[in-house]
């Protein structure tokens, strides 16, 4: 029987995701404008909700098409406005052009990190003292780095790896082209090994991630609600640190314990290990590529290495935005190593750009969150508090709303509605900066709680890895839980017994000064 014109249009939307998948955001864009006109502020919480959604249902679709087909129809309706929606990417431009450039810069990096990691890989045969070296690495280099950039590192590790083995689990030699993203070439006794390496791979990504919300919160450049936080504040890189760490120190050694007790007890999908065969093979390949290295090779793996050396300098000396030192990267690596053709650069771009495009289309689900006034309500509930209630009360609304919708967002506006309350002299400048903390380790520990809690978990959940490994939203929601519980009560408990002790011993050390009550200004002299 011949399809209907209909027929064949419906079988095209969204192309091959399932039919339910297909009606459920057929239905969300009838009942949307329905409910703006009957409520609007439900008619936000509704939007923020169907593009969870969308997120956690990313293996079957990418986001990025009914997201951005959600949020057409809310700027359609009115929910907020084109220019809105430009402005939140306008002031989000910094974490943007990181996307563009600086992933795709590590793409031209990735031989150098590829044999790094292939030796720790292949030297740490312990699987505890791995985890505990990946959360510790992930967690040191977002402190000076930047968590988004970590994960692509961390990404790009993880692909190398997964598609070593996968060329040669499908009977083929190490530099053949390959289709890793099909399994049907892997022989049935061979498809229990690449299922148990899939798991140890999910396994080192999610210790991986969760370091770099460890190492994140310590300091301005971790995260970029980190930096707006500062900059309201006006804290330099060493205050910032001090000032978090009566909470961000013993969160780290908490994390580091979790990661230990979980690949011990092999809870929550933990402890798997490397099958023999596979780490046989990744042995095969290093001892092959060591052997036929020619020194066009080796003057390569030194030059991204030098180039390594100049991201992690350029980066913690703060000599451009982010997203400008991974330009610099690509012009760097390309050049130095005969990279030329337009063909061999595009590649790079590849596995960021979508991201880019849907993070763009988060930044309007963002501008409705706000024309809606969707997190107002909660933001005046917990000013209504005083003292160390206040503090704690800030720190779990923060990691709520953190959890819904993301941590920048969250940060940016409650450091924002503190300082409009320190300007009107509800609270006192050290008030201030007790919340400041309070804002900053709510946003940014208990978010790790969903891949939409922060930016760094979302590249991971929609890069080209997640559907490889098998890396869902529920798999990462899950895998994540244990870290949630641990890093959340943790801070929480720090925040409410040890925070103020603790700051006021680092003013008795003349660690940092008493603020005077302007916003961003020098300590007041003693």
């Amino acid at each position: 029987m011949q399809q209907s014109t209909v027929g064949a249009v419906y079988s095209n939307f969204l192309g091959q995701a399932p039919d339910w998948y297909k009606k459920s955001i057929l239905a969300f864009l009838v009942i949307n404008p329905l409910l703006f006109m009957a409520d609007p502020y439900l008619a936000g919480w509704a939007l923020v909700a169907e593009f969870i959604f969308t997120l956690a249902m990313a293996l079957k679709c990418y986001p990025l098409q009914p997201g951005g087909l959600l949020l057409i129809e809310a700027l359609f309706i009115g929910m907020t406005s084109p220019e809105h929606m430009k402005h939140e990417i306008v002031v989000n431009i910094e974490v943007v052009l990181l996307l563009v450039f600086m992933v795709a810069g590590i793409y031209f990096m990735k031989d150098m990190l590829l044999f790094m990691f292939t030796k720790l890989l292949l030297k740490l045969k312990n699987k505890i003292a791995l985890s505990m070296s990946f959360v510790a690495a992930s967690a040191f280099l977002s402190a000076f780095l930047d968590a988004l950039t970590v994960v692509a590192v961390i990404i790009a590790v993880g692909m190398g790896f997964y598609s070593i083995y996968h060329k040669v689990a499908s009977g083929k030699d190490f530099h053949s082209d390959h289709d890793h993203t099909s399994d049907d070439h892997v022989d049935h006794p061979k498809r229990q090994d690449l299922e148990d390496f899939r798991a140890f791979l999910r396994n080192l990504m999610m210790h991986a991630a969760i370091g770099t919300a460890l190492g994140g919160v310590m300091t301005m450049v971790g995260e970029p609600q980190n930096l707006i936080i500062a900059d309201k504040a006006g804290w330099n890189f060493v205050e910032f640190f001090l000032r978090m760490s009566p909470v961000t120190i013993p969160v780290f050694f908490a994390g580091i314990a979790t990661t230990f007790f979980l690949e011990k007890f092999k809870v929550f999908s933990y402890g798997a290990q490397l099958p023999k065969v596979v780490r046989d093979i990744l042995t095969a390949y290093s001892e092959k590529q060591e052997a036929t290295r020619t020194k066009q090779d080796s003057a390569k793996l030194w030059i991204q290495g030098f180039i390594g050396v100049w991201l992690v300098i350029g980066l913690a000396g703060h000599f451009a935005a982010v997203g400008l030192i991974g330009l610099s990267i690509i012009v760097l690596a390309t050049s130095m190593n005969g990279i030329i053709d337009e063909h061999s650069i595009g590649k790079a771009f590849e596995e960021a750009l979508p991201f880019t495009a849907l993070l763009c289309v988060f930044f309007g689900i963002v501008a409705v969150i706000i024309d809606q006034g969707l997190f107002t309500p909660v933001i005046d509930w917990v000013l209504t508090f005083e003292g160390r209630s206040q503090l704690v009360m800030f720190y779990l609304a923060n990691g709520a709303l953190s959890m819904v919708s993301d941590n920048v967002f969250v940060g940016s506006v409650y450091i924002t509605e503190v300082t409009a309350a320190l300007k009107h002299g509800h609270i006192t400048r050290d008030e201030f900066d007790m919340l400041a903390v309070a804002i900053n380790t709510g946003t940014n520990l208990p978010s790790v709680a969903t891949p939409n809690g922060q930016a760094a978990f979302l590249f991971l959940l929609t890069s080209a890895i997640a559907p490889l490994l098998r890396l869902s939203y529920g798999t990462m929601v899950y895998m994540a839980l244990p870290y949630t519980v641990v890093l959340t009560l943790v801070g929480l408990a720090v925040t409410y017994f040890g925070l103020g002790d603790l700051t006021n011993w680092l003013y008795d050390m003349h660690l940092i000064e008493h603020h005077s009550a302007t916003i961003g200004v020098e300590p007041a002299a003693h």
